[in-house]
């Protein structure tokens, strides 16, 4: 029987790792095993306050959206195992409201960014000598399944990552590397707090109050927490999920029924 998440010796890159599902993914694989860790943010003292145990870690502080910090980081990788596509940055406004200043800012990380993590992890596994050369999960969103207005560039790039998932496991698969994506709807992580109706909202009824109206659309009352995400990650990279590649996993408390 294959032994469920187990990722004893590996090595796995891991984008927007300095909290939220990022830093709980880095977290649950030095847990499993993980021997080494390349940990990718903007925000550098997130990224050191991580204890990973003994996992061997490297710390890249910078934007995903910079092609130069991803020519710099492709040495690091030789031998990756797996990777998370996971860095993005939240927005607001209804279409005809966002400039295209705001639409590029978003594009930029979470469309932009996305692909460059992608194409640098593809590279590097496919310069493996093994015909199980590795596996990797974008993280897409129930926003790019079910429109919801007022997030029309996050929506948009959500929906375009969970596609080019699924392209690159076309490309891929014969090559002995798999890609997923997982849509999460509700999570508890920091990208709220960006967003000017939930800071409003935390300053009248507090965060905890926010976070439950919120949830009120997903059938479950709740939502979820960053570790369950990271569960549903890491076994997708996992050998338990060998047989698993150009897939959608929606993981949203019952949102998009």
């Amino acid at each position: 029987m294959t032994a469920i998440q187990d990722f004893a010796g590996r090595s796995a890159l891991i984008t927007g790792a300095a909290s939220g599902i990022g830093a709980a993914c880095a977290k649950a694989l030095a847990a499993r095993g993980a021997a080494r860790l390349v940990l990718v943010d903007v925000d550098g003292p997130g990224l050191d306050a991580l204890d990973l145990g003994a996992c061997a870690v490297e710390r890249v502080v910078g934007s995903v959206a910079d092609e130069g910090l991803w020519q710099a980081v492709a040495g690091s990788l030789t031998g990756l195992d797996h990777a998370v596509v996971n860095a993005g940055i939240g927005s607001g406004g209804a279409m005809s409201a966002i400039s295209l200043a705001e639409w590029r800012r978003v594009m930029a990380v979470n469309l932009d960014g996305a692909f460059l993590t992608l194409a640098t992890a593809l590279r590097a596994m496919e310069a493996k000598p093994s015909p199980d050369r590795g596996s990797v999960v974008v993280v897409s969103s129930t926003t790019g399944l079910k429109p919801i207005p007022g997030i029309g560039p996050y929506g948009v790039a959500k929906a375009a990552v969970a596609h080019m998932a699924r392209i690159a496991a076309a490309e891929n698969a014969r090559k002995g590397i798999r890609v997923n994506a997982i849509a999460p709807g509700g999570v508890d992580t920091a990208i709220w707090e960006s967003g000017e109706d939930f800071q409003r909202s935390v300053a009248a009824i507090g965060r905890e109050a926010t976070l439950k109206a919120m949830a009120k659309t997903t059938p479950l009352g709740r939502f979820a927490t960053s570790e369950e995400m990271a569960d549903s990650i890491l076994y997708l990279l996992s050998d338990a999920a060998s047989n698993i590649t150009g897939h959608v996993m929606v993981s949203d408390g019952g949102f998009t029924l």
